[in-house]
């Protein structure tokens, strides 16, 4: 067995040398042991990584662009010539194969290049002569101290949404992680070191609800980006906007699969298998639901079984390894509870994934293999609920037209994807869908960095989604300035009301 490993706290630039009051567990998913622990953060640790944000503010605020620029193009290639050491060290901890977690460091990666960018993207306007020698600008200022509260799911890439165009801008960023998978964050805090950055600028703190209630209630946490399930993202939202602050909180998700008659359905069943089963169904981007438009049910349900039965279930380090365990017991028995449920409720239970031969062996890891439920209707719980696993929902319907009401009536407005041949109906269906985020034939549609993410309804609360320019927008004011330099004939005192004459 391996040596235990301690997680702790990034505070002032460098490792916490405190002794944390409380600790939690941190666990290998593939063999289910502890690996280690994690120190939670007391209110005193939450304000003393606030009070060293803060106090990093004024010098990086005032720091140039192109200086900012130089050391974010630095941590660029330190994460890039690190990204294998955190993809495993991310597959060690949430369960996912590496290859998948060197994916998702590559989509972070994307907006660190992004926010490269920042010289550009924090232009202003100006306007001369708005009135007799009187001239008019905007100039994008930063807001102050920046919080993130990410989870689990992507431990590198949801805190590179937020935390690049932060500190991009001339913020501050105090980072609270998913205590189930910690140790990226601190990886990243220490190659941010590594690239240049200024002591106090990037801050991680661990913990779990109280950690979160004083980033929340922090007089000096100026903004507050959330990433999670839609009853936590309501409760953020609530409670920093209650204290002052702005906040971009983005929730949970419903993920539709449209496909068409006219599909290709060899491809809609590659996308539904890699959309459905990739990182274990961890993603709020996952395909948890096709929506089947009869009369291809049928055909499409026999090309899922077949991608199915030939996929990998093995421990994230395993080359051979397709999918990889849950990351904790209690979310693995939780997700498994759906496939009983579903069956009582009166849906096909057409691959169950209780029992999946696991590469090297199940031993005491927290596994589910892919698992469909067929003839699934909209009142069972497996439909209505975010099951955030390996559980694919497939609902027949009879029509586009009755496949598009049952979309937009969902709750959830993260991500929707349609599977045609007919570009006709693909314009259709983005134009009419209420949700947030359209792929057409692409059963993910995550944008690129210079887009933003976000969805609609009860997936999103406030009115900014993540990265792109909204990102940029969130992390700064505007300020307007309208300035006149007088010249030796300005004519002296006048003290009538100012006009634009």
């Amino acid at each position: 067995m391996s040596e235990s490993k301690h997680v702790t706290h990034w505070i002032g630039g460098k490792p916490w040398d405190g002794e944390a009051a409380r600790r939690g567990d941190v666990y290998e998913p593939a063999s289910g042991r502890v690996a280690g622990t994690v120190d939670f953060a007391a209110q005193e640790d939450v304000d003393a990584a606030v009070a060293a944000a803060k106090a990093a503010f004024p010098g990086w605020r005032d720091t140039s662009l192109s200086k900012r620029a130089r050391i974010l193009f630095r941590f660029r290639e330190l994460v890039e010539a690190h990204r294998d050491e955190l993809a495993r060290l991310i597959s060690s901890e949430h369960g996912k194969v590496v290859s998948d977690a060197a994916g998702e460091v590559a989509r972070g990666l994307e907006v660190v290049e992004f926010a490269c960018g920042i010289p550009h993207l924090l232009k202003g306007g100006f306007s001369e002569n708005v009135s007799t020698r009187v001239d008019a600008y905007s100039i994008l200022q930063p807001v102050g101290v920046a919080a993130g509260i990410t989870p689990f799911n992507f431990p590198a890439m949801v805190p590179m949404w937020m935390f690049p165009v932060a500190i991009a801008c001339g913020n501050t960023f105090v980072l609270k992680p998913s205590e189930k998978d910690p140790s990226a964050s601190v990886r990243l805090a220490e190659l941010w070191a590594e690239a240049g950055l200024p002591d106090g600028v990037f801050n991680v703190v661990h913990g779990d609800k109280a950690a979160v209630d004083g980033l929340l209630r922090h007089p000096d946490v100026k903004a507050v980006s959330f990433v999670g399930s839609t009853p936590i993202a309501r409760y953020i939202y609530e409670t920093a906007a209650a204290n002052g602050k702005r906040v971009q909180a983005l929730g949970g998700a419903k993920n539709h699969m449209l496909v068409l008659p006219d599909a290709d359905l060899d491809l809609a069943a590659d996308a539904a298998v890699s959309a459905g089963f990739g990182s274990a169904g961890e993603r709020c981007m996952a395909i948890s639901v096709v929506v089947a438009v009869d009369p291809v049910g049928d055909e499409l349900m026999a090309k899922i079984r077949e991608r199915v039965a030939k996929l990998k279930v093995g421990p994230g380090d395993n080359a051979e390894s397709e999918m990889g365990p849950l990351v904790t017991r209690a979310h693995r028995d939780k997700v498994a509870s759906y496939l009983d449920g579903a069956a009582a409720q009166g849906a096909t239970l057409a691959i169950d994934g209780r029992d999946p031969d696991v590469l090297g062996g199940a031993g005491d890891g927290f596994w589910l293999g892919p698992s469909v439920l067929d003839h699934v209707t909209p009142e069972m719980d497996a439909y209505k609920d975010e099951i955030f696993g390996p559980v694919l929902s497939v609902v027949r319907s009879g029509s586009y037209a009755e496949a598009m009401e049952l979309i937009s009536a969902n709750p959830y407005g993260n991500g929707t994807a349609i599977f045609t041949n007919d570009g006709g109906a693909a314009r259709r269906f983005q134009n009419e869908v209420e949700v947030g985020m359209v792929g057409v034939n692409v059963p993910i549609p995550v944008p690129m960095a210079y887009y933003s993410f976000g969805g609609w309804k009860d997936s999103l609360f406030g009115d900014s989604h993540a990265h792109g320019m909204e990102g940029v927008h969130f992390y700064t004011r505007t300020k307007a300035v309208t300035a006149r330099w007088l010249d030796p004939s300005h004519g002296g005192v006048n003290l009538g009301f100012p006009t634009s004459g």
